[in-house]
């Protein structure tokens, strides 16, 4: 059977019926039902159907364009896989948009529905699929010739997995070892554990299997010592029972991702022997053992995020478009996603112009090269807060003479990227000193890698033409709102790409739902 999918590209009077009932409040279903041959045209069958080559045996065979129709449906109304192909036969507006009125069957399974995701993830076919929907735009002219204003943002998204302290890291690790070895021995959980000397993974949780009284001062030390006493057996264990297997996976990956636990959140106590756990927070510290790519991060100092980030670009001037999407780890700062971000708009055809970005994205070499280069940058600086006290402001950084000036005349040389300590017999003795600082040495200054650049944008800020320039950005603002509001704010999937693949998907959905929009009020593709 061929993998290409031919829809009919005229209606029938059953379709007439149906698209005349979804015009207010379902545009979607009819953008989807008019233009689904210009958005799954030959060349966009022809790399979906490249990702199948020659199909298996047990296969359902499925074009794979009408399942990337089915994907980009289940996003737009957040339908679980299972329900994917009831749709098929229970929902007559997707039977419309899918080509399959008056389906008895569904044509393919849940697992039908997880392979093609595996595959579009697999040969970057969410890129295609978003890429298209860019290109579908442009179409309608709402993309100009000229250069493109691009804004950049970010917002959470809180991972799927869940979060764990260290004793539930560390006992869940090995439980899943010794389920691992069980399975290789053919024996029980419980024999297993219990043969290893770790019976803590065979009771009903991990704190509960260390009989421990929580509530006394020196549980936590007690407890770990307990846990890394039985982890101790256990590794010693596996040496002698299965000591080749344990280069074999998933013996050999679960092994690795308990070894390191132990050591990200453990240190050698000082005070005693064995280990405690660490203080402070290891800086890539893996924080959920149903995703080990969540990370602890922040998007400002009361708001703490476990999981990622996302981020997204769009084009000022036509806002309502996404154009770029970016997801990292929540511990990054947003500027780590700006290369990314800035290949994808570019690769739409037209250089940009300027660039608004939020004060995450500040100190980007990718950016600075193209701001060196000519583009213009646009932003809010970091904010001058010193409790009252004497701010950057205050003090006159000369740049043409590399020096440093405080309110009080002493001069200090400027070095960027460090710290500019004034002398303490200057402080001491200033008569301002009170207005300055309440450190017990001299007034220290932090100075940016890229302060010239921070000096612009202050200078901007204090007029209205850049204040006005500055709230432009706010349209990136709402198409984030947007993308999080059909996405959800907390991730659908485990892992990085398979997350990425979600959030393209779902910026896909919300310029497909613009390009609807537009459609309906007399825009044509």
């Amino acid at each position: 059977m061929s993998l290409r999918w031919s829809p009919r590209v005229e209606t029938s009077r059953v379709e007439e019926f149906i698209l005349k009932r979804c015009a207010k409040k379902r545009k979607l279903f009819v953008f989807l039902r008019l233009h689904r041959h210009e958005l799954f045209d030959d060349e966009m069958q022809e790399r979906l159907a490249a990702a199948y080559g020659k199909r298996r045996r047990g296969e359902e065979p499925v074009p794979p364009a009408q399942l990337a129709m089915a994907a980009v449906l289940q996003a737009a109304f957040n339908i679980p896989d299972h329900d994917v192909p009831e749709m098929f036969v229970m929902e007559r507006r997707w039977q419309m948009v899918l080509d399959c009125a008056d389906a008895n069957e569904p044509p393919f399974t849940q697992a039908t529905v997880y392979r093609f995701r595996q595959r579009m993830i697999e040969h970057g076919l969410d890129k295609v699929l978003f890429d298209k929907t860019v290109a579908l735009a442009k179409k309608t002219g709402a993309f100009g010739a000229a250069k493109l204003r691009a804004a950049f943002d970010a917002c959470p998204l809180y991972g799927a997995g869940r979060v764990e302290d260290t004793f539930n890291l560390i006992g869940r690790a090995a439980f899943h070892v010794v389920r691992t070895a069980a399975e290789r021995l053919g024996k029980s959980l419980e024999e297993t554990a219990a043969a290893a000397g770790i019976p803590v993974v065979a009771a009903s949780s991990i704190k509960a299997g260390l009989d421990i009284d929580w509530d006394l001062g020196s549980a936590r030390r007690d407890g770990l010592r307990v846990l890394l006493s039985q982890v101790g057996s256990l590794t010693a264990w596996l040496e002698a029972e299965l000591g080749a297997e344990l280069a074999r996976p998933p013996l050999s990956e679960e092994v690795a991702t308990l070894k390191a636990l132990v050591e990200q959140d453990t240190e050698p106590d000082p005070d005693g022997g064995g280990r405690r756990i660490k203080e402070g927070v290891a800086k890539d510290r893996v924080i959920s053992l149903g995703d080990l790519q969540m990370r602890h991060g922040r998007k400002s100092k009361r708001q703490r995020i476990d999981g990622y980030k996302r981020h997204i670009a769009v084009d000022v001037d036509s806002p309502q478009f996404i154009i770029g999407v970016a997801v990292t780890p929540a511990n990054r700062p947003e500027r780590d996603a700006a290369k990314e971000l800035l290949e994808e708009v570019e690769s739409r055809g037209r250089p940009i112009g300027e660039l608004q970005i939020d004060r995450g994205y500040l100190g980007d070499e990718h950016i600075e090269a193209r701001r060196q280069a000519g583009m213009d940058v646009v932003g809010k600086p970091f904010p001058l807060h010193n409790h009252g006290l004497f701010t950057k402001a205050d003090f006159h950084i000369d740049l043409a003479k590399q020096a440093v000036t405080c309110p009080n005349d002493v001069v200090v040389p400027l070095r960027f990227g460090s710290v500019l300590h004034f002398p303490d017999t200057a402080c001491a003795a200033c008569p301002k000193r009170a207005a300055c600082t309440r450190a017990r040495h001299g007034r220290s200054l932090s100075i940016h890698d890229n302060e010239p650049f921070l000096l612009e944008l202050r200078a901007a800020r204090r007029t209205p033409e850049g204040r006005h320039r500055a709230r432009a950005r706010i349209h990136v603002e709402h198409g984030l709102a947007r993308l999080a509001t059909r996405s959800g704010k907390r991730a659908r999937y485990r892992g990085l790409r398979k997350n990425l693949f979600d959030q393209r998907r779902h910026a896909a959905v919300v310029n497909l739902r613009a390009l609807a929009t537009l459609d309906l009020t007399g825009s044509a593709l």
